[in-house]
């Protein structure tokens, strides 16, 4: 018995929990477990709470893979929460962990959570970081998919600096890597975020094509925590569309499904958003109502950034409500929180807001020499950081300050500088859009070629996964070179269409093709039915393997049903088309190597003793008959463990299949043998 003692800061308890020793085996099914719970997003405190229980348990000690897989499910879960600052400690165990172990691909997974951990900290450099650290160890694995998921990573992170450009071109490869994996979450991800995008670049006929193909995919997958955040952004698009009651609507289908995932960060998310909805069409007191909603649970989960956001929406609210000292204490609050979190924007807004309020008359303690002094800081600080159009907005209230006062040549000073400032954001921005436009292009060009890469690699795709058994087209599709396998123990067939060639030599070619088909896909169909592996034809024959690629235990007795089948095909097709063919089939069993050979076109083919004997026992078997080995009678015996009969017959017990001894003969290249013939037991 073990019992984890656990501290979790927001809820400010001790939780005792007190566990059963799992097997090995045991506890990685619940790791897995864990880890697929998480992905769902359906339901984050009960995955805290087995992760908190595997944790506890004593097996762990000798398990350092499973251990860190277990913190790292129990990280996301608190930062997806909105629990970032706790996620933290959890999330550097985790990483401390893979550099003992030295496992790559979990140090990868590791750096990706703690750039998501920073991120949700608003940390971006340090979030930048650990997503390229990510990268490079991705790259070096050949790890697709983790690759995509880090330059999705850092493209949301250039949205956070307003590098919109930059986020484009690394959101853009992302999808396209995704779509040819055929990762549809990570798709979906990638879609959401460049809605995302094109909504901060105004252009939101896209925004709203992107997050509506967003929505639908994570609706077809089921991923609420992704439909919770689409619909967020929705409601962002149309709120800037000034379609406040649809805002509202999306907003709110956001926040109840925020509320049902528990995630708080969502929730305040959506609260603040409902607020701005409120406060553009003039319900000041619910819109206040709503803020205060948001900064409570802000406060709650210790998320800074959005508490300092609602701070500055609330002193928003009482500035429009005429109360003033109660706005002008809330900007100071929000002022104080984003000098600490080097959210410069954000503290050249407040003071702004701040000198602004100072300067309004109507303000009972009206201070014009504080107002300018907080508004040639904010100048300050917008020059340092390029904010010009916050900037010349400032310029334009200073020049108005100075006009009151009648300090004409300060006026004139601002008054120039905010129409210099205006002029060069509108010529900038028009160059800006300009630059859009032609990377728009570019991106429209790029998207049309991915397109077609992508069209073209699905088709050769579908022609590996018909060429090549699945499993091996699968991996060869994921960069394997040098496919090669041994298996200890297969069992395989083959069987020759006997009177094909007189048959053929009467017939027209596209006859015999029609003929050759017919037969091929009859037989095609039942190594489907029967779990085998069609390997190759040569003209008339027909080669089958069981138990490679996948590996099973009972090849022989599936070979066996297979080669029947294939008789009673073979009368079938006799008595539709009137002809008189028939097959001859050899069976053996034993050890095998196949491989994928060619770099242009590829053949999966098979080799060994045991390969030549099972086309030794087609050639020398009969028409109508299954030629086998005294290897697969024992293999489709060993299964039931005992074989019985006399001279004329050997029976399986519990079976449908006998074995009737064909006696010693001359086997070429073999020498002599002692072989069968495979029957059904008669009914």
């Amino acid at each position: 018995m073990a019992v984890l003692n656990e501290k979790i800061s927001n809820t400010k308890t001790i939780t005792q929990i007190t566990v059963e020793t799992m097997t090995d085996d045991e506890l990685k099914t619940k790791v897995e477990e864990l880890e697929a719970l998480i992905k769902t997003g359906n339901d984050y405190a009960q995955a805290e709470t087995q992760a908190r229980e595997l944790l506890a348990e004593d097996a762990l000690v000798n398990k350092p893979e499973l251990h860190c897989r277990i913190l790292l499910a129990f990280s996301e879960s608190l930062w997806r929460r909105g629990m970032a600052q706790d996620a933290l400690s959890f999330s550097e165990q985790a990483l401390t962990i893979t550099e003992q172990i030295e496992s790559k691909e979990l140090q990868a997974k590791a750096l990706g959570n703690m750039g998501n951990i920073h991120k949700n900290l608003s940390d971006y450099s340090l979030a930048l970081e650990y997503y390229g650290k990510a990268l490079a160890l991705d790259e070096e694995l050949g790890n697709k998919a983790g690759f995509a998921t880090s330059i999705s990573n850092i493209g949301a992170i250039y949205i956070k600096l307003s590098d919109y450009s930059r986020a484009l071109e690394y959101l853009q490869r992302s999808l396209a890597l995704n779509e040819e994996l055929g990762r549809k979450i990570g798709i979906a991800i990638n879609l959401g975020t460049l809605g995302s995008v094109y909504q901060h670049l105004s252009d939101y006929p896209r925004a709203l094509e992107y997050l509506q193909r967003a929505l639908t995919l994570n609706d077809e997958l089921g991923n609420k925590v992704g439909i919770a955040v689409n619909l967020s952004t929705l409601g962002n698009v149309y709120f800037l569309l000034s379609d406040y009651p649809r805002g509202l609507e999306y907003s709110k289908k956001s926040l109840a499904l925020s509320e049902e995932l528990g995630d708080k960060v969502g929730i305040a998310t959506n609260l603040s958003n409902i607020g701005t909805g409120y406060i553009n069409l003039s319900s000041y007191t619910l819109a206040l109502e709503y803020y205060k909603k948001a900064l409570a649970i802000n406060y709650e989960i210790e998320r800074k950034e959005g508490i300092a956001i609602s701070l500055g929406n609330i002193g928003n609210v009482y500035e429009i409500l005429s109360d003033y000292p109660t706005a002008l204490e809330y900007y100071h609050k929000s002022l104080a929180l984003n000098e600490e979190l080097k959210r410069i924007y954000g503290v050249a807004q407040n003071l702004s807001n701040i000198g602004m309020l100072y300067g309004n008359v109507k303000f009972n303690v009206c201070d014009t020499i504080k107002a300018e002094e907080y508004l040639l800081k904010s100048i300050a600080v917008c020059k340092k950081i390029g904010a010009k159009q916050l900037e010349y907005e400032v310029h334009e209230y200073l020049a108005f300050l100075y006009e009151q006062q009648e300090r004409w040549k300060d006026f004139a000073v601002h008054y120039k500088r905010y129409h210099e400032l205006e002029k060069e954001v509108q010529s900038e921005e028009a160059t800006k859009q300009a630059q859009l436009m032609e990377h728009r292009r570019k991106i429209e060009e790029a998207e049309r070629d991915r397109q077609i890469k992508l069209a073209r690699f699905q088709e050769q795709e579908k022609i590996l996964h018909k060429t090549l058994p699945p499993v091996i087209a699968d991996r060869l599709i994921a960069g394997e070179k040098d496919i090669a396998d041994r298996y200890d123990a297969v069992s395989i067939l083959f069987a020759d269409i006997v009177g094909f060639t007189p048959l053929s030599a009467r017939l027209s070619p596209r006859e015999v093709v029609h003929i050759l088909n017919d037969l091929f896909s009859r037989f095609d169909q039942l190594t489907k039915k029967y779990g085998v592996e069609r390997i190759k034809t040569i003209g008339d024959a027909y080669m089958i393997v069981a138990g490679a690629p996948e590996v099973v235990e009972d090849h022989a007795e599936r070979l066996a049903k297979t080669a029947f089948a294939m008789l009673d095909e073979i009368v079938d097709f006799n008595s539709k088309s009137g002809h008189t063919i028939n097959l001859r089939i050899g069976l053996n069993s034993g050890e095998a190597v196949a491989a994928v050979v060619g770099n242009v076109k590829f053949t999966y083919d098979f080799w060994s003793d045991a390969v030549n004997t099972a086309a030794r026992m087609e050639s020398h078997g009969e028409a109508g008959k299954i030629h086998v080995t005294e290897e697969f009678v024992r293999e489709l015996g060993m299964r039931n463990k005992e074989l019985s009969g006399d001279n004329s017959q050997l029976v399986i017990p519990h079976s449908q299949f006998i074995f009737v001894p064909r006696g010693e003969m001359e086997i070429k290249g073999k020498g002599t043998m002692r072989t069968y013939f495979l029957e059904k037991v008669s009914v």
